[in-house]
């Protein structure tokens, strides 16, 4: 990381990344990423100035969990994923993320198209690996032609990644570990989702025409980033559902 190679603390890495580059990120969570990196043999903590105090964030060295690989193998860091898909100028880069709901008992899988916005969004049987590899192509198939990168998590749920991207013939990256800036078109559009589905919603209780209609209406939502077109506008070239409505409306 280049701040702590400029010897800043986290706590000093938190507030330059909210003045300079709008990042929230707090420094309990750039502590939780340089004791993940720690504990997968990374040395990232040697840079920190008072990593010998004996109350540092990073825990007791000695009674360290060991963890000899990462909990998703095979990962192809978000670090290797082509410069095209942070410009947002093509159609098919979608990041993948879960929202779950009461006592972490049921979850919605949810995909959003970068450029577009366009939200795929599902209930899950369960919230592993088989239901999210099913759940996803049952999603993206029907848009396979758009579908060109992947970005997830490190959740152990999307394990089945590799299944994924060769079904799809598609490219399948990760986040870095508390990095939820890294997919934040998906951040934004789960937290839309939670206009209609608070925490601690029982998504067991809630239908599957009630998650369509929830990704329907945002889907057909004008957006100021899309200069007011919607994402289904962009994504598929369908006119809001509603437009027929208000000229109709108008008109009389």
């Amino acid at each position: 990381m280049f701040y702590l190679a400029q010897d800043l603390s986290p706590e000093q890495i938190s507030g330059t990344l909210q003045l300079r580059h709008q990042i929230p990120l707090s420094f309990q969570s750039i502590y939780r990423y340089l004791q993940r990196d720690n504990w997968w043999g990374g040395e990232l903590f040697k840079q920190l100035r008072k990593v010998g105090r004996r109350y540092s964030y990073l825990g007791d060295q000695k009674r360290r969990p060991k963890c000899s690989q990462p909990p998703v193998s095979n990962r192809v860091s978000i670090r290797e994923r082509p410069l095209v898909v942070e410009r947002r100028k093509r159609l098919g880069d979608w990041e993948i993320d879960t929202i779950v709901g009461r006592e972490h008992k049921s979850a919605l899988l949810s995909i959003t198209e970068r450029k577009s916005q366009y939200l795929c969004l599902k209930k899950l049987k369960e919230k592993d690996s088989h239901a999210v590899k099913d759940t996803t192509l049952a999603c993206l198939r029907r848009y396979q032609d758009k579908v060109k990168t992947i970005t997830s998590d490190n959740g152990s749920e999307f394990a089945r990644h590799q299944e994924i991207a060769k079904s799809l013939k598609a490219r399948f990256y990760f986040a870095d570990p508390y990095s939820a800036w890294q997919r934040g078109t998906n951040e934004n559009t789960n937290g839309l989702v939670r206009q209609y589905f608070p925490k601690k919603t029982d998504f067991r209780k809630v239908t599957d025409q009630e998650v369509q209609t929830v990704a329907n209406r945002l889907n057909h939502r004008p957006r100021k980033s899309l200069n007011y077109r919607t994402p289904a506008e962009v994504f598929l070239g369908q006119k809001p559902m509603w437009l027929d409505w208000v000229s109709v409306a108008i008109i009389s």
